[in-house]
Formats: structure tokens, C-alpha cells, sequence
């Protein structure tokens, strides 16, 4: 099962970009999904709206607004949960997955990943 992270970016400074790096450190496989092609330690980062398959995990770095657009695409991945890291929080993204079964939480992947809570 694979961590997607949407919102990805190839800027060191980015969370999104350490998340991807610590979750490959942590031994989950991961699927990039950004704005702008490129790669993190190997990984290629996909454009667009890719079909994915397996998907465990959705880690959000879009905030709410550019999330909206996305909201078919990331239900149709079916994820078993999505993670909504600080400033991502969507309380109309979390009804809508929770209404098809899907975990939402509010919490930084970096610290769930550090606390051993991923």
C-alpha cells in the first residue's frame, strides 16, 4: 500500500518535499502528485490527475482552495484515510470522505512519521 503525497515539490524548503523523503526513510512506498514535474530522491513527480492504484494513505499540501478542484480525483483514489497537514484543513473535503467510508485526520505527517504514530 502506497502514501500519496499531493502536493509535492521538488523545493527543499517544502514540507511536502521532506514528508516525501522522510516517508522513503521510513520504508513507505510513495506516489508524488504536484504541479510542476521533477523528482524527489528518485521518485518522479507526476502532474495532473494520475491514476493511481493501491493507495493507503493521502497526505494534502494544497490548501483548501486549490484542494476543491481535486475532490472527485482524490475520492476516486479510494485511500483508506487523508491527512490534512497544518494549513491544508477542509472540513468539506473531510465530510465528503468520511460520507464514503474514508479516514480523515488533522495532523502533520512529519510528526506522525517521527512519534512512530504514521
Amino acid at each position: 500500500m502506497k502514501t500519496v503525497v499531493i502536493g509535492a515539490s521538488t523545493n527543499p524548503a517544502r514540507y511536502a518535499f521532506l514528508a516525501a523523503n522522510r516517508l522513503l526513510q521510513h520504508g513507505h512506498e510513495v506516489e508524488l502528485v504536484g504541479k510542476e514535474q521533477g523528482e524527489v530522491a528518485g521518485i518522479p513527480i507526476q502532474t495532473g490527475q494520475p491514476a493511481l492504484k493501491n493507495i493507503d494513505t493521502i497526505t494534502l499540501y494544497l490548501n483548501p482552495v486549490r484542494q476543491q478542484p481535486v475532490y472527485d480525483y482524490l475520492l476516486s483514489l479510494h485511500p483508506r484515510r487523508i491527512i490534512f497537514n497544518p494549513g491544508t484543513e477542509n472540513p468539506e473535503l473531510a465530510r465528503l470522505a468520511e460520507a464514503q467510508g474514508i479516514e480523515t485526520t488533522e495532523a502533520c505527517t512529519l510528526v506522525l512519521l517521527a512519534t512512530g504514530q504514521y
